[in-house]
């Protein structure tokens, strides 16, 4: 399979070049040449198939062509050593939990995917040292730092805002040591995502250092994530749901979440329509309504993993329907909220039913309750436990919230961090100094 840039103007790249370089040499995203389509066949039997079996017929189609199958199975089956369940919330709405891995994270599946097949082309070439750059607004630093802990031959600098993640989101990247650096940089995620695609630009610094992101911009992080939207519809088939107006509600910040779902339903999987739910950072709310596109400076917010001011990953929506507003608002609709109003969706839903979002899945569960139409069903991505933002969880709700023990494990490390400014030049220095 070949990848092209989204900008147009670099060469065409096989799968490991990609994964390899993560951004292409125009500054472009890479997108696979050909979408393939999953026989209709498959979707008879997905019912009876595993999480696993599900996301290597997937990732088969995928990467096949690069990948050779044994290996890749391995890959799949070792990422996805955890359940994805669907969980009934009340009336047609259903939460698909994405919080069981390793970080309890969504991005646990598209992390643990790239460290291994990257560390598969990495054993397989006896490359030098790959140094991976990784920007965070919250879960990706996490997922992407205990994915790659102690992977051979690979070093990883997490960059994250100081002050605009959550305790225990931070402990998470900035207590594990080993082949792991966090980067505290004293601006916002833009800022940390301006300073990671300035060095993957910088001539001098890629002829001294091997670079790639695990970032949603990596195909290797964010196709993956499309292995979840089909365990989700194998999940509502098993309970014999109908399965022809399904709408998937996508707490969106970087936009890498519901291109991968985006892209799952050109193979064929029967999704109906997206919603893409947003806090204040309504940037893609905007164009939807409008046509105009303007990205700003992020604003801080509860749902902090979605305070993206200019989500890379739009470029990727805006290729993929040949940069139509009618095409691409004709098969996604657009919320957005306000602090106050996730506070107090998150608090209605626990006193009514019991469940407890975090405060993303409680932007995308009330774009369900406002978008979704009486005869369809909803899905919406609980995309982190809700443990993670103990302290706000608990100030909204007023009761206790129970740190699961794979959480608490991290908050007993010691913190270790590098100051860093916004100035690339000095996070350039500090780079060709390692």
């Amino acid at each position: 399979m070949q990848y092209y840039s989204t900008n147009g103007q670099s060469p065409k790249v096989g799968l490991q070049e990609a994964v390899v370089h993560g951004l292409a040499s125009d500054r472009g995203l890479f997108m696979p040449e050909i979408i393939p389509t999953i026989p209709k066949a498959f979707f008879k039997n997905i019912s009876e198939m595993t999480l696993q079996e599900i996301a290597y017929v997937v990732a088969n189609t995928l990467f096949g062509q690069d990948v050779e199958s044994e290996t890749l199975k391995n890959i799949v089956y070792d990422t996805l050593n955890f359940d994805i369940p669907l969980v009934h919330v009340d009336e047609n709405r259903y939460s698909l939990e994405l919080f069981h891995g390793p970080t309890l994270a969504f991005k646990d599946v598209g992390a643990r995917f790239m460290a291994r097949l990257l560390g598969y082309f990495n054993q397989k070439d006896g490359k030098d040292v790959v140094n991976v750059l990784v920007a965070t607004s919250g879960d990706t630093g996490s997922a992407v730092a205990n994915g790659f802990l102690n992977v051979p031959g690979v070093k990883v600098y997490v960059l994250y805002p100081k002050g605009k993640v959550s305790k225990i989101q931070e402990a998470q990247f900035t207590t594990l040591g080993a082949n792991i650096t966090a980067l505290e940089v004293n601006g916002t995620f833009d800022d940390c995502q301006a300073l990671v695609k300035s060095a993957f630009m910088d001539k001098e610094l890629n002829e001294k250092m091997q670079l790639t992101s695990a970032n949603s911009i990596n195909v290797a992080r964010f196709l993956p994530q499309m292995f979840y939207y089909f365990y989700a519809y194998a999940q509502l088939a098993k309970m014999g749901k109908p399965l022809d107006k399904i709408v998937v509600s996508v707490p969106s910040g970087n936009f890498g979440n519901i291109t991968a779902g985006l892209i799952g339903k050109r193979m064929g999987l029967p999704i109906s329509r997206f919603i893409a739910a947003n806090n204040k950072n309504d940037i893609v709310y905007q164009y939807l309504n409008t046509g105009v596109y303007s990205p700003r400076p992020s604003i801080a917010t509860i749902a902090n993993a979605m305070d993206v001011g200019d989500p890379s990953n739009f470029a990727r929506i805006l290729d993929l329907y040949q940069n139509s507003h009618s095409k691409i608002s004709s098969e996604i609709s657009g919320f957005t909220y306000t602090d106050e109003q996730i506070a107090e969706t998150l608090a209605d839903t626990y006193k009514k039913t019991g469940y407890l979002l975090d405060p993303h899945g409680a932007v995308g569960y009330r774009s369900l309750l406002e978008g979704l139409k009486p005869d369809e069903i909803g899905v919406f991505l609980e995309t982190a436990h809700p443990a993670k933002f103990k302290e706000t969880v608990e100030l909204i709700i007023n009761a206790k919230v129970s740190i699961p023990a794979k959480l608490a494990a991290f908050m007993k490390g010691t913190k270790s961090t590098i100051k860093m400014t916004t100035s690339f030049n000095a996070f350039k220095k500090f780079l060709m100094n390692e």
